[in-house]
């Protein structure tokens, strides 16, 4: 039971023991009603009282230790000027609230910009949902060349002009794409969940450490999930539309992994060719260096780009490298994204518990080409 809960029952035994002793004290003072049945009664008022002294700890208990937090809490953050530190704080506070099952303060909801203060739901605050979209741990290269976006039911147009007339459009790859496709995108949601796992030594670390902790631990799983999803070259039933090799883009083949790149660079239409960069596997691209430097050791030393003529993004989750305009590839986060707490039945851990919502489309699959290697004949 919640505070409230008690404070009812609580009410609701204590009339009844009012009662009755009310009623034991009119019967015993009538000399014709039996005495059994004041005794009865006094049986009744036994147990309504054992009733009510156990809600009564459970409430002074409970009430006692929200006061003790609502203090602690309350001195923690009025006793903060610097506006980062206090927001720190604020994060630490929900954190420790979700794996405790208390409330969160007024002052920790103002700081981190909670939409409502009722305390009824767990929507992440928008200051930790933008800040978990940066500098993870763990990195998906993807970031610093695709489109991001925190939107809810975003729909976008896959070209960002138009004519008066369609006949502008001088790849035809692309226009026929557009014609069978449409020219607007959609994205779906795509729920996922990341759980930290957290012990009583990190939930009493410095509010520093722990929000360190929490905030690298879940940026690093929205990170990973994103570069699973983008490369996977079986994705799952439903994720074939999130994976650059689950939704039709062109291949380019050749018999050397530097030939089938070349290729592929030179098969883009200029309108991509121009901003395009290669994702690959950094085992791949020592591959071609071997091959091309034949005992020349200088080539070890010259840029990626200037050997392969374009930008190159290491990534080793791109089991076949990916050639194309980047910008074409977006990702959409639902800015609603739900904390919770769990438990690991295995170890007894507590879990500090996201649950998001995002989709990443290929805006057009003709930005891109796929250099696939083949034997020769």
């Amino acid at each position: 039971m919640n505070l409230f809960e008690l404070k009812m029952s609580l009410k609701t035994v204590g009339d009844q023991l009012t009662e009755t002793e009310r009623q034991i004290a009119n019967k015993a003072a009538d000399p014709n009603i039996d005495i059994k049945e004041v005794q009865y009664l006094k049986t009744q008022k036994t147990e309504l009282q054992e009733r009510y002294d156990i809600l009564k700890s459970q409430h002074d208990q409970l009430e006692a230790d929200q006061k003790a937090s609502f203090e602690k809490n309350k001195d923690t953050l009025d006793g903060i000027a610097d506006p980062k530190e206090k927001v720190t704080a604020a994060k630490a506070e929900l954190v420790r609230a979700a794996v405790r099952g208390r409330g969160l303060s007024d002052d920790a909801k103002a700081a981190l910009g909670v939409g409502n203060t009722t305390g009824g739901e767990k929507i992440l605050p928008t200051t930790m949902t933008n800040e978990l979209l940066h500098e993870p741990f763990v990195k998906n290269p993807l970031r610093d060349i695709s489109s991001y976006t925190s939107v809810t039911n975003l729909e976008i147009p896959k070209v960002t002009f138009m004519l008066d007339d369609d006949d502008f459009i001088s790849d035809t790859a692309t226009a026929k794409e557009l014609k069978a496709t449409g020219d607007v995108v959609a994205f779906s949601r795509n729920k996922f969940k990341v759980m930290v796992p957290i012990s009583e030594t990190i939930l009493s670390a410095t509010d520093t450490n722990l929000v360190q902790t929490i905030d690298q631990a879940l940026s690093s799983g929205l990170a990973e999930k994103e570069k699973k999803v983008a490369f996977s070259s079986s994705p799952k039933a439903g994720e074939e539309s999130l994976s650059f090799y689950g939704v039709g883009i062109s291949e380019v083949s050749a018999d050397s992994t530097y030939k089938a790149i070349k290729s592929a660079i030179a098969d883009l239409h200029e309108d991509y060719r121009d901003n395009a960069k290669i994702v690959m596997r950094f085992a791949d691209y020592i591959e071609i260096i071997e091959t091309l430097a034949n005992a020349n050791a200088t080539l070890y030393d010259a840029p990626p780009e200037r050997v392969l003529g374009k930008p190159v993004v290491f990534c080793d989750s791109a089991v076949q490298p990916i050639v194309g305009d980047f910008r074409y590839s977006h990702f959409n986060y639902d800015p609603n994204m739900i904390y919770d707490r769990d438990k690991d039945v295995k170890t007894g851990v507590e879990l500090f518990v996201l649950t998001a919502w995002f989709d990443h489309k290929i805006k057009l699959n003709s930005a891109f080409r796929i250099a696939k290697v083949v034997a020769s004949a």
